[in-house]
């Protein structure tokens, strides 16, 4: 965490100057309001396209993503555009299918996760999935448009 407070500062700076390119095709700015303060936070995060959407994954030691719980109006700095969108937080067995979606994007995760896929593009391991999601929450951004 401490390392986090000295690290995030610094690729915000990157992720907003004209060195975004660097970092911006798998990291963004998210920004959203705290449910109970109404304080607006903004953290760098990792990113995977899902069509029209944004995939977020948040480690479940953390808080952050708890803020995303129901229908949450966020803001975007992606590849240097800002944007805006309706960000939700799944947990559990409704966060599978997107994680699945992460594994299929990003094989830095699938080693982290020590997942394998197999032909099929689905975990080889059965409770692959389940295990993930216990650790970890997903976010999805969708009805992304310009700021």
């Amino acid at each position: 965490m401490r390392l986090q407070k000295l690290y995030n500062p610094i690729v915000a700076a990157i992720l907003r100057s004209p060195l975004h390119a660097a970092m911006s095709n798998s990291t963004m700015l998210l920004t959203f309001s705290g449910r109970k303060s109404g304080r607006t936070y903004t953290t760098p995060v990792n990113y995977v396209r899902d069509g029209d959407e944004l995939l977020v994954v948040g480690s479940r030691g953390h808080s952050w993503w708890k803020n995303l719980r129901g229908d949450a109006v966020v803001s975007v700095r992606v590849r240097g555009r800002e944007m805006r969108g309706e960000a939700k937080a799944f947990e559990g067995e409704a966060a599978e299918e997107g994680l699945l979606a992460v594994l299929r994007a990003m094989p830095a995760y699938r080693r982290y996760w020590k997942v394998e896929l197999g032909e099929d593009d689905r975990p080889q391991e059965p409770d692959a999935l389940q295990r993930v999601a216990r650790d970890n929450a997903l976010v999805r951004i969708r009805k992304l448009e310009p700021a």
